[in-house]
């Protein structure tokens, strides 16, 4: 490890500025979801494509309705149905004066109809009815079947859909960069794309090392604990847009690991590693990781293709998770992450380097968590170490303004961190920060 210190911002610098967002694919809609979208996609039908009624009821002309009422219906011809997915009435007729077409909802307008009467406002098409309705055609047309009465009147183009009235041909559906979720799915499959060019979703490997984890639903036995770290490390890959896939917890053994991530870059756009990186006689990643194949000087080119072969171990002037490693293993040059061991220390390295690092591999132009300022709600100042960058884990209150701490600074304590949704951030160059005191606040949720 070199004796160089180096800062959380150009420790992150170095990383956004190696690793390259994925190459391009078309996509089918069901696996296109999270992906974010490298071009512009343009409407080429007219949403809806037809005038269509929204309601189930029946279509009319205006006028043969005006002035009808509970007590004189205007009483209708009914012509025939029109359903979801039909053409019109049967055989292309036209709704002619003193004529009703039943109609479903979503079922195109008929022809000669400017408006849809909903079923409530009439009496449900059961015929008959006084002396005293409103007739206003009294010879029922061949093919009729029955009548309508109808309550109410309507207003041209009433519960009716209008052709285009959502997009017409031409119109921008969404815009590259875009990230694609259900409801932008949905708008390409209404618009009739059954495929898009995206970036895909990166595939992220993460696993644990150290002979003392047990997988949990496992008996622990003298000195083991869980692995949590795998655990929260893959959800978080997947919270950030990634495909993840979790390996069991490796034993502290050089030879075992650099055979488990040899085999796992097979399917590793990016790979994350806990434990193994700080100054001990069993941090076996450095040694693993000294040896795993590594791309020949003369295939890496002009070094804009990824970052340069091997891994780098560093020593961060930050609490918690000074020990990180970041470099390149095998022949395709996948990005490594080595992240501390200690749970808190790896969850907020993730949040810091492997995070922005995911959705820079999925082309997102803003890589970052959201930040803002807050007061912090404390009863006693807080000291900070000199030259370091502490990240505490808080609650934030938006109403209030305020952040509080949960927890103490220890890098163990999982219990707080699952308590709180932001990071506060307290500079290398303050050691005590009062009540009141207004710092950075990185929300997590």
């Amino acid at each position: 490890m070199s004796g160089t210190i180096w800062s959380v911002d150009e420790h992150l610098d170095d990383i956004l500025a190696a690793v390259r967002p994925l190459e391009p694919i078309e996509l089918q809609l069901p696996e296109a979801q999270g992906c974010v979208l490298v071009e512009d996609v343009m409407v080429a039908v007219s949403l809806p494509p037809f005038d269509n009624s929204s309601m189930d009821g029946y279509a009319v002309r205006v006028s043969d309705v005006e002035g009808a009422s509970e007590e004189f219906p205007a009483v209708l011809t009914v012509v025939g149905d029109v359903a979801a997915g039909a053409d019109g009435l049967a055989d292309g007729r036209s709704v002619a004066p003193g004529e009703a077409a039943r109609i479903m909802t979503g079922a195109p307008l008929p022809a000669g109809a400017e408006a849809v009467v909903p079923v409530e406002w009439t009496d449900g098409g059961t015929g008959g009815g006084p002396a005293t309705a409103m007739r206003a055609h009294s010879d029922a047309p061949e093919g009729a079947s029955g009548e309508v009465r109808v309550h109410r009147p309507v207003k041209a183009r009433a519960h009716v859909r209008a052709k285009g009235s959502d997009v017409r041909p031409g119109d921008l559906a969404l815009r590259a960069g875009t990230v694609l979720g259900p409801a932008q799915i949905g708008l390409l499959a209404a618009i009739g794309r059954p495929s898009v060019k995206v970036r895909p979703r990166p595939r992220v490997v993460v696993l644990s090392t150290g002979s003392e984890l047990a997988q949990p639903g496992e008996e622990l036995s003298g000195g083991q604990i869980y692995d949590s770290n795998s655990f929260a490390l893959t959800a978080a890959a997947r919270d950030a847009g990634a495909i993840a896939y979790r390996v069991p917890a490796v034993a502290d053994d050089a030879e075992s690991l650099r055979a488990t991530i040899e085999d796992q870059l097979i399917r590793a756009d990016i790979l994350v590693t806990t434990g193994g990186v700080s100054v001990g006689a069993y941090d076996v990643v450095k040694e693993a990781l000294s040896s795993v194949g590594e791309r020949p000087a003369q295939e890496t080119g002009d070094g804009d293709d990824g970052p340069a072969g091997g891994v780098d171990f560093r020593r961060l002037a930050m609490q918690p998770g000074k020990p990180q490693g970041f470099g390149a293993i095998g022949p395709d040059h996948t990005p490594l992450l080595a992240l501390p061991g200690n749970p808190v220390s790896s969850y907020v390295s993730f949040e810091l380097f492997v995070r922005p690092a995911i959705r820079t591999l999925m082309g997102l132009e803003d890589v970052h968590r959201p930040r803002v300022r807050a007061a912090l709600d404390v009863q006693e100042p807080l000291s900070s170490p000199s030259g370091k960058r502490q990240f505490l884990r808080g609650r934030y209150d938006a109403e209030a303004g305020t952040v509080t701490p949960v927890g103490g600074p220890g890098s163990h304590l999982v219990a707080a961190l699952a308590q709180a949704d932001a990071l506060i951030v307290l500079p290398e160059d303050m050691t005590s920060a009062a009540p009141g005191t207004p710092a950075e606040v990185i929300l997590l949720r």
